[in-house]
């Protein structure tokens, strides 16, 4: 065959090359047979409605221009502006953000939120970069995707790599070009700039609120309760500090450099403290001195009442869905968990929260934000909090009935709310032309 020649079976679409997107279109196909979907309406859903990649050039500290690859996918505009966060890391393509996006539509659904899904990336080390690459990165990739992004159009927040500074960037930047101050146009930014307080912590509080709802429906204790976490990130660090404070003993936590354990629970204020110490510049929990190393390969199989994966997608697959010894799988991340993996937790008594309900706190505040950008008028922490809680068990309770109503997993009664009401819209709305 020529070196130029086509392959003999080529992916349906450029998004299937990834495996991230080939599991979420297999999460679709699998809800869309339970509900009985519209077949013409899946083949719509199955495909994202706009997406961009885009040369990002940068020039670095040493005076060298270097190009960076950037994408931002639109997976729906349906229920209206597309949504979602911006990513900074090296592995991150166009597959992966397009699944992404398409996981964000069925998580707004679910929450009831006025949203379409979407989600963005650069592929880069952001360890690697100093401040002021990120920065001439930032706003660059902001000039590339000013022609799809508004705020009644595509607002991004922070995932992955990125935080409030981030958003900030695009902020000024977006606001320069239009002429006027325009904080709507992000969520995540700083408070001082029209960031909503409780919005940095909103996805781990969320995470809590959930697992907390399950412990009620199991009678678990939170003093009698121990917990694992996977990533130490944003979402990880807020999840673990908040079992703390529930009673709850964080046993073991991992990061992308190692794990360390404790069997009589992790003082998670000293660790922070060990973390965000100057010497320790990679952020990690690695050496941390009161707690002992753990392989980070034994981690996810900790015994452990709640294990909360806050990491990367597809950790937990069909080779170590056996191993698992938790009561109950709380899915921070996005993704975390294989259909195969699936199939193998069936068969245990594991109480799965579905990645799409447990982590949806983060867009839900990101909605508070909007709102009140949109309205220039603020609210207090203590009612984003009680709001979100609010939310958060509402959505909970409804995932909860449908799954026992339809004999469902709680993944696939979570996926069909979600699903359905995207798909409900699309369908009175009509297709045009």
């Amino acid at each position: 065959m020529s070196a130029l020649a086509p392959a003999a079976h080529p992916p349906a679409n450029v998004f299937e090359m990834s495996a991230v997107f080939r599991m979420a279109c297999r999460q679709l196909e699998t809800v869309a047979a339970a509900i009985d979907l519209d077949p013409n309406i899946t083949q719509r859903l199955m495909v994202p409605k706009r997406s961009q990649v885009m040369a990002v050039p940068v020039r670095m500290d040493s005076g060298k221009t270097r190009v960076f690859i950037g994408f931002r996918v639109q997976h729906s505009l349906t229920s209206g502006a597309s949504k979602g966060g911006l990513r900074y890391a090296p592995e991150v393509d166009l597959g992966e953000v397009a699944a992404l996006a398409m996981w964000m539509s069925w998580k707004c659904g679910i929450m009831n939120l006025p949203y379409g899904g979407a989600k963005g990336g650069i592929a880069c080390d952001p360890a690697a970069l100093s401040l002021g690459e990120k920065e001439r990165m930032t706003r660059r990739f902001t000039e590339e995707v000013l022609n799809i992004i508004g705020p009644r159009v595509d607002v991004m927040a922070p995932d992955m790599g990125t935080d409030e500074q981030t958003m900030a960037w695009i902020y000024d930047t977006y606001s320069m070009k239009v002429g006027y101050a325009c904080p709507e146009i992000v969520t995540g930014k700083p408070v001082e700039l029209g960031g909503c307080v409780g919005r940095r912590e909103a996805t781990g509080r969320g995470v809590v609120y959930c697992v907390r709802a399950a412990m009620e429906e199991l009678d678990l204790r939170p003093g009698d309760a121990t917990a694992v976490v996977q990533g130490y990130g944003n979402v990880g660090s807020v999840t673990a500090d908040e079992l703390h404070k529930l009673g709850v003993k964080v046993v073991a936590i991992g990061d992308r450099y190692g794990a360390v354990r404790h069997d009589r629970g992790i003082d998670i204020q000293a660790l922070n403290k060990y973390v965000a110490a100057p010497g320790n510049e990679r952020r990690t929990v690695v050496g941390f001195p009161e707690a002992e190393a753990l392989d980070p390969a034994d981690l996810l199989s900790e015994p452990c009442d709640i294990l909360v994966p806050a990491a990367l997608e597809r950790v937990i697959t069909s080779e170590n869905a056996g191993r698992l010894r938790c009561r109950i799988l709380a899915e921070g991340a996005n993704g975390p968990t294989t259909p195969e993996a699936d199939a193998v937790l069936a068969g245990s008594d594991v109480f799965v929260i579905p990645d799409i309900l447990c982590n949806a706190g983060g867009v839900t505040v990101s909605y508070f934000e909007w709102v009140q950008d949109l309205q220039q008028f603020f609210w207090s922490e203590d009612q984003v909090n009680a709001k979100l809680r609010d939310l958060m068990l509402g959505a909970f309770r409804r995932v909860r009935e449908v799954a026992r109503r339809r004999n469902l997993s709680n993944r696939l009664a979570a996926l069909s709310l979600g699903v359905q009401k995207v798909a409900t819209e699309k369908a009175q709305r009509g297709l045009f032309p």
